[in-house]
């Protein structure tokens, strides 16, 4: 019996036994879902029609110094596509430096990216070959500020397991190719998807061609307006056991579903304007 064969009798078997028991599961339900389709549910996950908030961005070098950046945020919807723009408040060396990204929902399609830069009164487009590039000095590239394209990459499921007491998806991402690699900065992720909300609350990611990862670590995940928030991140690049940097990311005050936010927020000329 080839192994084709064997998976085959010993799904059917396993199928069949639980009917026979009275139990009345699909054959997605007996046999789970896959590393794909458990990101597709992530990527579907409710976030609101829009939102607003405030962010505390904080940066910590080798030595513990740190550096504090206070924002403001918005996000919506443009059909299926997801917009968001934000705003650094403080300190007065970044104050009106803005950021809009354009995260569009159809595969095969680069998202759009726009970096305001208020001392040169100039904005910059950030282009495909720039986005494995760090965002404002933080441990995030400007490919983490937008969703992947599912595409582009085989997820495997690797195994079941639990983080501080909740079940997880943990699964394999690595990108089919080596214009990806090098346009996200990475060459493999392993991340971990709680069972009960599909909320990303820890990754593990190998900065591609450089001998360091980068560690993310959701530290608070609160419900708010029935939409479940990451209010406190942490993202660190070590070599080794080596701690590089590390950028903490707060969020609060966020709320759901405002008039005030539409798509006329989300446009270069609001950009520009500043907070």
């Amino acid at each position: 019996m080839n192994l084709g064969k064997k998976i085959s009798y010993k799904t059917n078997f396993i199928i069949s036994t639980m009917l026979l028991c009275g139990v009345n599961f699909s054959a997605k339900e007996v046999l789970g879902l896959s590393g794909r389709e458990i990101m597709e549910k992530v990527n579907a996950r409710n976030v609101g029609e829009n939102s607003s908030g405030e962010m505390e961005m904080i940066l910590i070098d080798k030595n513990g110094k740190k550096r504090i950046r206070k924002l403001k945020t918005f996000g919506g919807k443009k059909g299926k596509d997801n917009l968001s723009l934000m705003f650094f408040i403080s300190p007065a060396d970044v104050k009106n430096t803005g950021f809009l990204t354009y995260d569009y929902n159809k595969s095969g399609k680069d998202d759009d990216q726009w970096l305001y830069l208020p001392a040169l009164r100039k904005t910059k487009r950030i282009a495909s070959g720039d986005k494995s590039g760090s965002f404002m000095g933080s441990d995030l590239n400007y490919s983490d500020m937008s969703s992947p394209d599912l595409d582009l990459y085989v997820y495997t499921l690797m195994k079941e397991t639990e983080v501080r007491g909740n079940k997880v998806w943990q699964i394999k991402a690595v990108p089919k190719s080596t214009d990806e690699a090098e346009r996200s900065g990475y060459s493999k992720s392993v991340i971990f998807i709680r069972q009960d909300n599909y909320v990303m609350i820890r990754a593990v990611r190998w900065v591609h061609k450089k001998k360091r990862n980068k560690y993310i670590d959701v530290k608070k995940l609160e419900k708010i307006d029935g939409i479940w928030v990451s209010t406190e991140k942490h993202v660190t690049t070590k070599t080794g056991k080596k701690i590089l940097h590390k950028t903490i990311l707060k969020e609060k005050n966020i709320r759901f579903n405002q008039d005030e936010v539409n798509e006329d927020l989300f446009t270069i000329r609001r950009l520009e304007k500043g907070a």
